[in-house]
């Protein structure tokens, strides 16, 4: 029987939302919330005890909290995604897109544009505030005969949803083996295999350029690590929206991005979550 190693984590403040959100960008097979702490798996050959204490070290350096408690134990394999997959809802983050887990029934009301998701663990459930905003920005801003490239795109989901709102043609992009397999199959499921392309690797991988939006759902230190390349990849006149951001990052952001040419176009708060338009 495989083992996987469990964490225990609880952090001052605790604010789930903020934490779980944070916490996929670990190597992590299920997650699940509490009162007040949460407990993450992962295969034990790709998640150690050492990196989870690294980055919710950088957590507290970064003023998102202030202190951690963490637990560590190996426990047994079990399905993670089945028992995950029991608690997802359907969700309306926006004006028009509606986001129902393949497992879930539902009768769209007229205007609605419904997206089959099957998430199997991939990050862009609809559940988290940063998709939710990315989602009310794609549905505020794509437009009919748009190009568009999703980095970091997980489920797939913005891809979709950008097609569904008119974009002619939409590459996603991941790092992740597991995110390739599974937007593939979302992207079949949202019969949009014509036009929505998933790719694996990173931005630079893309040899495509000039898009007239560019999407990107990731973490702040990765967004200004790759902002001279998402500049790059966005055409003169058209737009980069990014999130996977809280609101102490937004100054940060503005500044770093601003100082490559983008112009600031709108901010959208959620929460302590932001999402951000730009420009160039």
């Amino acid at each position: 029987m495989k083992e996987y190693n469990k964490y225990v984590i609880s952090t001052e403040p605790f604010e789930f939302d903020t934490i779980s959100g944070l916490m996929w960008e670990l190597a992590i097979d299920g997650l699940y919330e509490y009162d007040n702490y949460l407990e993450i798996y992962g295969d034990k050959e790709k998640l150690n005890e050492q990196e989870v204490i690294d980055y919710l070290e950088e957590l507290v350096e970064d003023g998102i909290i202030a202190s951690f408690d963490l637990s560590s134990e190996k426990v047994e394999n079990k399905n993670w995604n089945e028992e995950w997959e029991k608690n997802l809802n359907i969700i309306k983050p926006g004006e028009k897109i509606v986001i129902r887990p393949v497992n879930k029934e539902y009768h769209p009301l007229e205007g609605e544009i419904v997206i089959d998701l099957d998430p199997k663990m991939s990050f862009g459930t609809g559940e988290h505030e940063t998709t939710k905003l990315m989602v009310q920005m794609v549905e505020r801003h794509i437009k009919s005969g748009d190009t568009v490239l999703d980095v970091g795109s997980g489920t797939g989901i913005l891809a979709i949803a950008a097609y569904k709102l008119g974009a002619t043609k939409a590459i996603a992009i991941d790092n992740d083996e597991w995110c390739l397999i599974n937007g593939e199959e979302n992207i079949e499921k949202n019969n949009c295999s014509e036009a929505v392309k998933f790719v694996l690797g990173e931005i630079k991988d893309i040899t495509e350029s000039n898009f007239d939006v560019v999407l990107a759902n990731i973490n702040k230190h990765i967004l200004l690590d790759i902002k001279e390349e998402l500049y790059a990849k966005t055409g003169d006149g058209k737009l980069t929206i990014l999130s996977g951001l809280l609101d102490v990052d937004e100054e940060d952001i503005l500044d770093a991005f601003s100082s490559l040419g983008f112009t600031l176009v709108e901010v959208l708060h959620l929460n302590e979550w932001i999402s951000i338009v730009f420009q160039k």
